[in-house]
């Protein structure tokens, strides 16, 4: 059994490492979101500093490294072994939750996870114990958990939520009626107190609140405490006539640097106020082991209080953790897919809205919109008027694509969400509370998103239903790490040599699948083939010849997925159409970003290509038309064959398959004239329209004759009758769009062709 627990100590040792890696994606991007959002400073300083500040910041944590040791449970209650099996436990739980949202690209709470994971393998632990003893019942459960420590966090957690919202609201509110939008002339008048004020608040509570989580406090104390005010106001004076210098010498805004200490300074906060998350217990497990090794008693007989004396960290340990968490954020690809999730919530503009709207999210819009009718009808109409203009701004007309290079918002809200949201954290971290690095910076971007006016009328309710998703997650990292914590606990507990190594095996299978599909998803989409691509040409010449691109791919993935739908059905093959039934999906997501971004295409036209707009939204509306009709197809065969109904018909079958081989050829002629641009082919393919109608109509027939003679399945005919009458629907569509298209081109050429053959008269 020595051995088995030598083998524990490892595994969470390594697993430490691991937890680190997907914690950090998770986390960091809470530090690093206002930076890159406001794109202020270059991708790679945001990055160095962010760095410095994880390594600095090591230090802070030794001080919070009690909450794992015995923060939410009573560890002289437990056994060595019953302490072991807690923190392995705790480490494989942690790890695949923190995985599970990384991949998902929604932001989670480690400081949550590891609380919940704690509670839960304590509580499970503890019943274990009661259930066999003969002197306690569950009612003393109580004695083994610390209830008392883990309901002030969790209080502490659920608060963060609402004041930072609140803060964050308020302070970026009283910012944007100061400075407006347009700041950069208010900014040479005012700058230098507003940068003086954001600087004091950043560096006196992250740089000496922090320092009292750290054995290096004391070293200070003295001129420290009762000298706070002096320091704050001598802060203040050095930091303001430092931002004046700056702005006239350089003649560029202090929220430059306002927003890279701000960053440094929560990439700070972050390493000493959530390391503990990661090596907490990992370090509490190798103090266990080592007092268990001195102690020379058997595993089950060895209480752990010693756990309750407060055992410094090791320095050499914090900085090699804070060497991987570097590492991670330099290299980690699931923390971009993370920070995109924040900053198209925050954004101030238009973008793609990752999440759709619910009824939650519709009626949370309606009450705030109705609360702001009400404001309007009481506060006068001039005090309305002074606040409006402050806070119009003058927007660009991009393309969505394009908007996505732009700034998710300005430097003033990124240096309000990096002071506010770093002053909450060092509070917390000096108080020596986990408090969640993630429910601050998340919710304070989110309240200054509010105060901002960037959920408009236009976007609100996508917003909303994405701050309400990521809401809901978090309740999720609550509850499912702790009941998932508990039972592999119970599991574990049951036959340790055997369970650890089948848990960490599967936990190992798990990550890597979870990589490989993250790195599937996350890839551009304008990178993978056939992928249909926004129109940006402001002539109807640019749109002729950029359209016949998306053509040919809707065209090509079109003939494949109507091939599959009847292959699918002749073979009764359910995994083929519920592929299939993904891949239309996918095709009409495209679609349907493309007609969200007819606004900005018109609004990008030439005055002298207006009529280009014409030509497009009838093409758009034309594959619309295609794809609704190839989506209905291989509902209807998905639905039939997911029903188990009977198997159609082999001359149903062979006549479908006639079909098909006629439209392929029809499709491949379409595909490969777009292709080449040979757009003369068109009215070629337009004249063999009578003939595939034809022969959809005879089948058509034939089935009628059919069911009043010989057919007997009402399903089949159904089936059989929708998908010829929809086959029509796509053939119409589609020739639609060949003779839209040809006018156009006929009418773009024509007019060249005229003028050079004037100029040879």
């Amino acid at each position: 059994m020595d051995n088995l627990y030598l083998f524990m100590l490892i595994a969470i040792t390594v697993l430490a490492v691991v937890d680190i890696v997907v914690g950090v994606s998770n986390d960091a991007v809470n530090f690093l979101n206002s930076a890159i959002g406001s794109k202020a400073i270059p991708f790679k300083t945001i990055m160095i500093v962010a760095s410095l500040g994880i390594f600095i910041g090591a230090v802070f944590s030794s001080g919070m490294m009690e909450v794992a040791r015995k923060g939410i449970f009573v560890p002289g209650e437990f056994f060595f072994d019953e302490i072991m099996i807690i923190f392995m436990a705790v480490m494989i739980t942690d790890i695949l939750l923190l995985d599970f949202f990384n991949t998902l690209g929604l932001p989670t709470s480690t400081t949550v996870s590891i609380v919940f994971n704690l509670l839960g393998a304590a509580v499970v632990m503890a019943l274990i114990k009661t259930s066999v003893s003969n002197t306690e019942t569950i009612s003393d459960i109580g004695k083994y958990i610390n209830t008392d420590k883990a309901l002030t966090i969790i209080l502490g957690i659920l608060l963060s939520v609402v004041i930072a919202f609140t803060v964050g609201a308020f302070v970026q509110w009283i910012s944007r009626l100061i400075f407006t939008f347009h700041f950069e002339t208010k900014m040479k008048h005012f700058g230098a107190f507003f940068g003086g004020f954001s600087l004091t608040a950043i560096t006196y509570f992250i740089f000496l609140k922090g320092l009292k989580g750290t054995p290096y406090y004391s070293e200070m104390q003295g001129s420290v405490e009762g000298n706070e005010i002096f320091i704050m106001l001598g802060s203040f004076v050095f930091w303001t006539l430092f931002a004046y210098a700056f702005q006239k010498l350089t003649k560029k805004s202090i929220l430059l640097i306002v927003i890279a200490v701000g960053t440094f300074g929560l990439a700070l906060a972050f390493s000493g106020n959530d390391l503990v998350n990661f090596i907490g217990v990992p370090m509490a497990a190798y103090h266990s082991y080592e007092a268990w090794i001195a102690s020379g008693l058997d595993a089950s007989a060895f209480s752990m209080g010693v756990l309750e004396k407060k055992v410094p960290a090791e320095p050499l340990l914090l900085f090699i953790s804070g060497g991987v968490m570097v590492v991670t954020l330099w290299l980690s690809k699931k923390a971009r897919t993370v920070a995109d999730t924040e900053i198209s919530l925050s954004h101030q503009g238009d973008t793609h809205e990752k999440f759709q709207p619910n009824s939650l999210s519709r009626g949370v819009v309606k009450a705030t919109t109705f609360l702001s009718d009400t404001f309007e009808a009481i506060v006068p109409a001039s005090i309305q008027g002074k606040m409006n203009v402050r806070f119009e701004k003058q927007e660009a007309l991009l393309s969505k694509e394009k908007a996505k290079d732009a700034p998710a918002f300005d430097m003033i809200r990124a240096s309000v969400n990096l002071m506010v949201a770093g002053v909450l954290i060092a509070i917390a971290t000096s108080m020596k509370l986990p408090l969640s690095t993630t429910y601050v910076t998340f919710m304070v971007a989110m309240g200054t998103s509010f105060a901002d006016r960037a959920w408009g009328r236009e976007s609100a309710v996508y917003r909303v239903a994405g701050v309400l998703n990521v809401i809901g997650g978090w309740f999720f990292t609550a509850i499912g790490a702790f009941i998932a914590s508990g039972f592999v606990a119970f599991l574990i507990h049951w036959n340790p040599s055997v369970m650890t190594p089948i848990l960490l095996l599967l936990t190992g299978l798990i990550i890597y699948r979870n990589y490989k599909a993250h790195k599937k998803t996350s890839s551009p989409k304008s990178l993978e083939e056939d992928y249909l691509k926004q129109a940006e040409s402001s002539s109807l010449q640019g749109v002729i010849h950029e359209s016949a691109s998306n053509i040919a791919s809707l065209v090509k993935r079109g003939n494949k997925i109507y091939t599959n739908a009847i292959n699918g059905l002749a073979k009764q093959d359910l995994a083929m159409l519920k592929k299939n039934k993904k891949q239309i999906i996918k095709l009409s997501d495209e679609v349907d970003e493309l007609r969200d971004n007819i606004f900005y295409f018109i609004k990008n036209l030439d005055e002298s290509s207006v009529g280009a707009s014409n030509f497009y939204i009838h093409i758009l509306g034309y594959l619309q038309d295609m794809v609704q009709s190839l989506e209905y197809i291989t509902k209807v065969s998905h639905k039939h064959v997911n029903n188990n109904h009977k198997k159609l018909k082999f001359n149903q079958i062979k006549e479908l398959k006639e079909v098909d081989e006629r439209f392929e050829t029809l499709f491949n002629n379409i595909q490969n004239a777009f292709n080449t641009q040979s757009f003369d082919e068109l009215s070629v393919i337009l004249g063999r329209k009578a003939e595939i109608t034809s022969l959809v109509t005879t089948k058509i027939q034939k089935q009628v004759e059919r069911t009043r003679t010989e057919e007997s399945s009402p399903k089949n005919t159904t089936l059989y009758f929708s998908l010829l009458l929809e086959t029509k629907d796509l053939l119409n569509a589609t020739m639609n769009l060949l003779e839209e298209y040809d006018h156009a081109h006929d009418a773009s050429v024509k007019p060249a062709t005229l003028s050079t053959e004037e100029a040879k008269a």
